[in-house]
Parts: structure tokens; sequence; C-alpha cells
């Protein structure tokens, strides 16, 4: 029987002042700072979640819904590329308007309190034409990317119109711009200039002078007055990273489309290789340098780990098309949190489309769609909600509420994981953070781009302390599903109950009613079980949960989902209850202040929070329920549905609402098997925010049209397509759309055996059906506090 065992004994973190030169105060007295191993806030550990989301790729009218659902899923910074040739396509001619409106962007994530990094460039990649830059700096008689006068000359409007936008929105103004990242990836990655695809495929320079080059910018960005308390770049792949001046942010994909585009060291590349993602590794750790995807030019404990493209999905290329495993996003993030990151971000966070420009009608790259930018994130194109966002999610309730205490915690592994294969799923992956004998167990059960299975350990896992041997669980297996992830407590303070250790993963801690209220969740796999240090318990009510004592713990058994509480008071201190939802049930979990008061709600609805409302967003039902603790105050006005029932359930109080159905009404013309016409009635998408239209087809790439105009394109994976329609309304109702399903051209030659340039290609077989088409409704309801 293999042994799963580590020792946590030597727990303490060397902690201290940061030597780098980052941080600031605003007027109202915050202040941002770092030590060398975590960000803080007034002097406080502050745990970072950073979640990319591109303005310019979003309809300006959804950014602030779409921001609120940023921060209802637990980011608290947002992060956002500036993309030079999006702004000043035409030289000259800068353009700040409708959806490329920065500071209407940046005033909105203040408006609700989320921080935000601008990305400035000039460089950024972000599958844009050229990485963001405008076509006419090619063929220039300098280097981009350089420290060439004649290239900073052309910079330096760029970031003097930046300065211009986020004036009276930096931290120190009072604003909630704290951030600055500075070029990207520069020394590590290039772009295709746009203009010599399917010619000469000429490539950008990777970068010239180092951080010479990477310190002018910074200085050029001050002087153009982005003077913020952060400077960042990416520091992997060997990229350029001045870490005194500008925090070296890392990062991770599960799924790397790019490869298949390499002439050389793949081949001819059939099946995507399982990455070492998933394997923990400690990054912050002197004793070891370098890593997997860490390979920094500074000593790690000198300064942070943090993340700033931790895969939130991936978007298809032409030649790589994959149905993105959203499961994939939470069990990264457990992984780097586990290795010692205190500053997490997505990218992306929030997907889009990319805008038109006015010279080059597509500045998408060249690889990836033209429209599309939907990247598989946590929240889609259209604001469609995935699992990954689920998931994460409650990982982010944990983080944020126990900062103070996690980011002090020390990453300690089993031994020495780096010769582990990706592939090999049978041994169970494991490490743990813990300071002070307290501490967290990390599980990882998924694997990209491999075959995975439930996992049973017979003899558990057992983490040893400076004073005792802590088994998970205290008898018999442990067991933890196919794909699933956990992080297990052990030895930690439940407000006066000491809880020896959990088979549940912690959300939440919430104060209400006179009582202080744990929110927990079942792990995929997992059954639940808490270890009560029993001296530390003056009395307990587990209703029907089954409970034993062993050795100096009391061992409660419930039963996830059942809405029952575990009622415990610790000698002397207030009543404590503990909460056990299904993995299931954790989906529909979301945690916010409404109305003045913290409150803990389930319901399947997206849910947006504001200071004097909540709306629930619905897809395609018409009927949905909130449950909510403690109960509203009072309830006033409800836009947008009606109030059927409202039932006490236990701890919860239960509203069930009612929708006016819509049908979204259309007639499809089928042309023929790759072509359809599609006409809206003139009030097709009244009284429903937006409308999904879902195609299901077999080809090669999906087009959709308003005369003409490409609104929205689709690399076929076999999934369904979809498309939202509200913001073509006008545009729909007027002209109608037609889509175009490309074929799959088998045995495709291309004849050219003529004297005259009579090219002409010809395929053994094409395909390509539009099988299905339909359109959802998504609705809002909005309650007003009465």
């Amino acid at each position: 029987m293999t042994e799963y065992r580590i020792d946590a004994s030597h727990d303490r973190k060397a902690i201290r002042r940061s030597t780098s030169r980052m941080g600031g105060s605003s007027p109202s007295g915050d202040r941002l700072s770092f030590s060398n191993y975590y960000m803080e806030k007034n002097g406080k550990p502050y745990f970072g979640i950073c979640g990319e989301f591109h303005y310019s790729r979003y309809d300006e009218n959804g950014w602030e819904d779409e921001l609120v659902k940023m921060k209802m899923g637990g980011v608290n910074i947002v992060a956002t590329y500036i993309f030079w040739n999006v702004h000043e396509e035409i030289q000259g001619e800068f353009d700040w308007r409708g959806r490329r409106d920065l500071r209407r962007f940046i005033e909105l994530c203040g408006k609700h309190d989320l921080y935000v990094i601008i990305r400035i460039g000039p460089f950024d990649h972000g599958e844009m034409r050229n990485g963001g830059l405008p076509d006419w700096l090619f063929g220039r008689p300098f280097e981009v990317r350089s420290n060439d006068e004649r290239y900073l000359a052309y910079v330096r409007p760029l970031y003097e119109q930046i300065g211009a936008q986020v004036q009276g929105l930096l931290f120190k103004q009072g604003g909630p711009v704290i951030g600055t990242q500075i070029e990207n990836e520069h020394n590590h990655s290039a772009a295709q200039w746009a203009l010599t695809t399917g010619i000469g495929n000429q490539w950008l320079s990777r970068g010239q002078d180092g951080e010479a080059h990477m310190l002018m910018l910074k200085k050029m960005a001050i002087e153009a007055g982005i003077d913020t308390p952060i400077y960042t770049c990416t520091a992997w792949g060997g990229a350029t990273a001045p870490a005194e001046e500008m925090l070296p942010l890392w990062g991770g994909y599960s799924h790397w489309p790019w490869i298949y585009y390499e002439h050389d060291r793949f081949g001819d590349m059939k099946e995507h290789p399982a990455t070492p993602e998933y394997i923990y590794r400690d990054k912050h750790n002197n004793d070891m340098p370098k890593s997997y995807n860490f390979e920094p030019f500074y000593k790690p404990e000198d300064h942070p780990y943090a993340c700033c493209e931790m895969g939130g999905g991936m978007t298809p290329f032409y030649k790589y098309r994959f149905d993105f495993p959203y499961i994939s996003v939470p069990a990264m993030t457990g992984i780097k949190v586990a290795e010692g990151c205190n500053l997490i971000g997505y990218y992306m966070y929030h997907g889009g489309s990319n805008p038109k420009g006015k010279r080059d009608v597509f500045l998408n790259d060249p690889a990836t769609p033209k429209i599309s930018y939907d990247f598989n994130a946590c929240i889609g194109e259209f604001g469609q909600v995935r699992e990954s966002y689920h998931r994460t999610r409650v990982q982010h309730y944990f983080y944020r509420t126990f900062q103070d205490w996690l980011c002090r915690t020390k990453t300690i592994l089993p031994g020495d994981t780096s010769r582990m294969e990706p592939t090999d799923v049978d041994t169970l992956r494991y490490a743990v953070r813990a300071t002070e004998g307290s501490g967290l167990l990390f599980l990882n059960n998924y694997q990209d781009h491999a075959e995975t299975h439930d996992m049973h350990v017979p003899g558990g896992v057992t983490v040893r302390t400076a004073t005792e041997e802590i088994r998970f669980p205290a008898e018999g297996p442990l067991a933890l599903g196919k794909d699933g992830y956990a992080m297990l407590p052990y030895n930690f303070d439940l407000d006066g109950v000491r809880l020896k250790y959990a088979m549940t993963q912690p959300i939440t801690r919430m104060e209400a009613n006179g009582s202080i209220y744990y929110f927990f969740f079942s792990p995929k796999g997992m059954q639940p079980e808490y270890a009560f240090e029993t001296a530390s318990v003056g009395s307990l009510d587990a209703g029907t949960a089954n409970i034993r004592e062993a050795g100096g713990l009391t061992i409660v058994s419930p039963a996830a989902g059942d809405g029952e509480p575990i009622h415990l008071t610790p000698s002397g201190g207030a009543s404590v209850r503990v909460l056990t939802f299904t993995d299931e049930e954790s989906l529909h979990f979301w945690q916010a202040n409404v109305w003045g008061r913290e409150r803990a709600l389930l319901t399947d609805a997206i849910l947006l929070v504001t200071a004097d409302e909540v709306k629930l967003e619905v897809t395609d039902k018409e009927e949905v329920t909130l449950r909510i603790f403690p109960d509203f105050d009072g309830l006033g006005d409800i836009i947008g549905g009606e109030l059927l029932e409202r039932i006490e359930e236990g701890l919860f109080v239960s509203y069930r609402f009612r929708l006016p159905r819509r049908k979204i009404n259309f007639e499809l013309e089928r042309v023929n098997d790759d072509k359809a016409i599609l006409t809206f009635d003139e009030d097709a998408f009244d009284g429903i925010k937006e409308a999904l239209l879902r195609i299901d087809y077999t080809g090669d790439i999906g087009y959709a049209f308003i005369d003409g105009d490409l609104i929205n394109d689709n690399f076929s994976n076999g999934n369904t397509w979809e498309i939202g329609l509200k913001r073509f309304e006008e545009r729909l109702v007027k002209e109608g759309m037609y889509l175009y399903i490309s074929p799959i051209r088998k045995g495709s030659t291309v004849n050219s055996n003529t004297t005259m340039a009579g090219w002409s290609e010809h395929a053994k077989e094409t395909i390509a059906e539009l099988k299905s088409v339909c359109a959802v409704p998504v609705y809002e309801l909005a309650l007003k506090k009465g």
C-alpha cells in the first residue's frame, strides 16, 4: 500500500519587507505596499484576485453589468489591455469613443470598488493584429520594441494619450488604477506582421535592449502621467523582468494551440501533450530556484510569486480546435495558490469580440477567429457564465475571507515533484500550505490531456506538524473523484473551536444573528467529515449526523446538502455553526453585502448585487428560486417578474419568482446545406436582456453576417456556436442576418495547369451542414430594497 505523508513541521515562512520600488498612498490614507511574499493594503496581507477583461472587446453598453458579474465572482482587480492599433489605427488619429472609451470603463470599475491594472504595451499580443502595434509601423527604418529613439518617438504620444485618459483615476488621486504593466513578454514572444501574412509571413522582433528598454518605457509612462503604485511585467520564458522596478508576473495554460504552428520542435503535431501544469511545485523557495515554467533571473524569495496569466480558458487557433474543460481552471487555481501565489490572475476571465477597424476591418491575429474572442473564459463573449466561474468563485471567497492568515502560510511539498510525469494519473498529487501548525492540505486529481479516474487512497494522507501527526481521514481511505481537487484545513480555528481536520473544503465565514457561520462543501467523491478537538468544544448539536469519539477528537459525519448546521459552542465563546453543501450546491452559493448586511445566497441564476438592487440573470427559464440568509429586511418593487411564494426552509428563506415567458420569433430560410437566412419580428427582442442564437453545424468555420458585415465567427469543434443578438437588435429587425458554413475540404488540390492565370481549387469531398438554429432568451429580474 502506497503511503502518502508530508512533513510540515517546519512551516515558518521568512517574510520581510520588499526591496522593490513599489507602493503608494491614496488621498483617503489607504496605502499599498509589498512584502517579499504578498501584496499589502494598509500594512496587512491583501490577496489579489485579478481578472482580465478587454474593454475594447465588449459592447460598452454592457460593461457595468459584466464588471459587477466579475466582482460577484470574487475578483477584486480588473486587468485590461490597451491595444495601440485599436486607438491609433490611422497615424495621428486617436479614438477613445464608444467601446474604446478607456476612461469610462475605469470609472465603472471604481464605482464598483474594483482596482484596475492597465496593460499599456506598446506591444501587447493578446491575439490582436500585430500584437497591438499599428500597421503603419511596418517597414519603418528602426526596430520596434527597442530603445531606438525613432521608435520611442511614436510610443511617446501613445503614452501621453493614455496618461490623459487616466488622469483623476489614479490611486494617488483617489481612483482605482493601482498598476501598470509595461510591454508584454519582451524578449520572449512576438507576433506576425499581418501585412505579410500568407506571403512572407514576417514576424515582429521579440524585443531588444533588455532591461534598459523596459526601464525606458517605465520612465516614459511616468513622464506621461501614468504614475501608479505598482508596475508589472511578464517574466516567463526568459522575458525581460527588472524585478526591483516591476513586479514579475507568471502564469500557465492547459492548452497550447501555438505549438501546432511550429516547424521543427514538435514536428507534425498530432496529439497535444499532457502539460506539467497540474503538478505541485514550490515557486517561492531559494532552494528551488527554477522549476517548470518558472526560471526567474532573481532569487525567488526576494519577490512575491504572482500571476497574471493563469489560463481562465483558451482561444481556439485554426490548426487546433478543442473542447475546453472548464474544470481545468479551478484545478489550476488550486495548484498556483498551493505553490505560494498570493496574487492570482486569470487570462481571460471575461471573453469578448474583436472590434472592427477603420482601415483594416479585422484586427485579429491571423491564427484566430476574426471576431470571436470568447476564449472559453469564465464569463463568455456575450456574458454567458461557465462552470469555471462558479467553481473559482467559492475558492475566491475563501482566499479573501482568510487572506490575513493564508498569505502568511508556507508551501511544503512531500518531496521532489520535478520527476513526476504529467501522464502519471495513479499517484496522488498533494501539497501543504501552513504556518504555526495550522494549514491546508491541497489535493489534485485533474490532468489536462489525460484520462484520470476516481482516486482511492487506502491509507489516507498523513501531515506531520511540529507536535503531532494528523491523518486525513482519521480512519479508512481518502477518496477524491475523477478530475477532482480539494483544499482541506487542519488545526483551523473556528472562532474558539479547534477543527483538527475536515474532509470538506471551506468557503467562507459570516456573522449573523448572534452566531458565527462557516460554510463548507464536499469535494467530488469525498465523504464529509469534521474532526473537532474535544477539549475546545463546550457543547455540540449535530442533529442527525453520525458522531463518534476517538483519541481526543469528536468526529462528526454529516450528510452534505441536508441544510442542517452543526451547532458548536466553544468554552466562553459565541455560537459557531457549520453548514456543509454538496459539490453541486456549492456552484449555486454566493456571498454579498446586500443592502448593508452580509448575506449568503443560493440560486442557479446569475446574481448581480449593487447598492440599490439585486438582479438575477436567468437563461431560458420562466421560474427562478433565490434562497437567502439572513432574510431581506424588506423587499420592495420587483421588476421583470412576480413573487410566487416565500417559504422558510431551515436556515434560509426561499423566494420563488415567475418571469414572463418570451419567445424570440424569427423565420429561418435554408438556402442550401451550408447557408441560411434569418428574419426577425419587430418585437423579437422585447422584454429580454439577451437573446442567444444557438447553432449546431458540421463544417470548418461558421460565419454570421448582417448585410455583408461579419458580426461573429466560430472555428468548429463540434460544440454549439452561440451568438448574443441583443446588441444587433435594430439592425436585425431591419435587415435580418445570414449564416454561412465554410466546408471541410478533404483531398483539396489547387490546379494551375494553364498558360494563363487560371488557378482553381478542387476537393474530393466537402462537408458543410447547418443542422439546427434556435434562439433562447436571457431574462433579468430586479429586486428593489423595501
